[in-house]
């Protein structure tokens, strides 16, 4: 059962709450198990623990880790992920109480979620070079389930053949790796400094909030919409052109571009690793922020997204934040600005939301509600960076 690749992986998630934990450790490890599903496997159940710090030998207490492990037992579970990234000592500790499961962590998951979506040369080389760096402190001890585990989720990309080099020929390989991308980011730079005397939009927004399909809406074109997190890893460009909003007769052209979905604890070393297709980002004239309104937790998802954007260096780019799924949106009893769900986009547009984070629009993509509106600001907001 376990050594078919194929077969549905039952996994468990294990997180450590602390008071330096910036997120509800119920939304952390729910997006977890989102990831996990993205993955192909199937989550059963969560395991916390309030620590004042993670433990140094096994993350969580003996007593808690004992738990897990007769939970795992019972329940024939294949896979144990680990919320926070574990030291080779904590996985070999940890592996050892757990005997036949696997365990992984959430950069590991992120990484093995990359390296399955990866499809161009670009991506492929980024991802493999982000699992390299990840892997190299890691040799010693971290890939001790290979002997008794095999394919399944955290197993693809590099493979058995790089994990059982040494730390040189590792070494080596990431010099390679990065050569490789050098030129192929050169290339791409010379693609966009061509177009330097175009406007240019990007996406950007939380994973899984209906950029692409924006994308498609905007440009119609053809870009994968998938309910999955980090569904699309590589930048897409097309060529839009729109009519101005108060004479019809003039149209305005630019090029828009998608980029890969943000996600909260996105691994430093991807976020470098992707420097170059984020790099669309950081050269545009408008980043139009994508929020998912129905998710509760958008705020938290926009204060991510933000900080992703200050990492990559383009905090300073005007930016239009446009709230999607309205359509979805649920709002709680005691929230002070809605009380009721199903508000109006007029009612949306007179709330604090909009005060607090103008300039915003408020749409449904799949119901194609107030497209036009987004349309007409786009193209506001580029002519008025013009007359600047």
């Amino acid at each position: 059962m376990k050594d078919n690749p194929k077969s549905i992986e039952k996994a468990i998630t294990v997180g450590v709450e602390t008071q330096k934990s910036d997120f509800p450790m119920e939304e952390t490890l729910e997006e977890l198990e989102q990831l996990i599903i993205t993955s192909g496997g199937t989550p059963v159940k969560r395991f916390t623990q309030k620590l004042e710090h993670p433990h140094p030998k096994t993350y969580i207490g003996k007593g808690k880790l004992q738990e897990i492990s007769d939970y795992c037992n019972q329940n024939n579970i294949d896979i144990a992920v680990f919320d926070d990234d574990l030291s080779p000592a904590q996985i070999k500790n940890i592996e050892t109480e757990l005997s036949t499961v696997k365990v992984i962590t959430r950069t590991h998951l992120i990484l093995d979620i990359f390296a399955a979506n990866a499809k161009t040369a670009q991506s492929k080389t980024q991802v493999e070079l982000a699992q390299s760096i990840f892997m190299l402190p890691r040799l010693t001890g971290m890939w001790t389930h290979l002997s008794k585990q095999k394919g399944g989720i955290g197993m693809k990309g590099p493979g058995e053949t790089e994990i059982e080099t040494d730390r040189r020929a590792l070494r080596n390989r990431i010099s390679l790796l990065k050569d490789k991308l050098a030129q192929i980011e050169k290339t791409g730079f010379t693609q966009r400094k061509s177009r330097e005397n175009t406007y240019r939009v990007a996406l950007v927004g939380y994973t899984n909030v209906g950029k692409s399909t924006i994308m498609n809406l905007l440009s119609r074109s053809d870009v994968l919409v998938e309910n999955k997190l980090f569904a699309t890893l590589d930048s897409t460009v097309r060529k839009v052109v729109f009519h101005h909003p108060e004479n019809d007769g003039k149209v305005i052209p630019f090029l828009l571009s998608d980029t890969v979905g943000f996600i909260r604890k996105l691994p430093t070393l991807l976020i470098e690793s992707f420097k170059s297709t984020l790099a669309e980002a950081i050269e545009t004239d408008l980043l139009v922020h994508v929020v998912d309104i129905s998710n509760p937790n958008f705020e938290k998802h926009m204060q991510a997204v933000t900080e992703i954007l200050h990492a990559i260096g383009a905090s300073n780019k005007q930016e239009l934040v446009v709230f999607n799924k309205v359509d979805a949106f649920k709002g709680k009893p005691d929230d002070f600005y809605v009380g009721s769900s199903g508000l109006s986009i007029d009612q949306f547009e007179k709330s604090w939301i909009a005060k607090e984070n103008a300039p915003a629009v408020f749409i449904s993509a799949s119901e194609l509600s107030n497209i036009q509106k987004l349309r007409d600001t786009i193209v506001t907001l580029l002519l008025k960076k013009t007359a600047n």
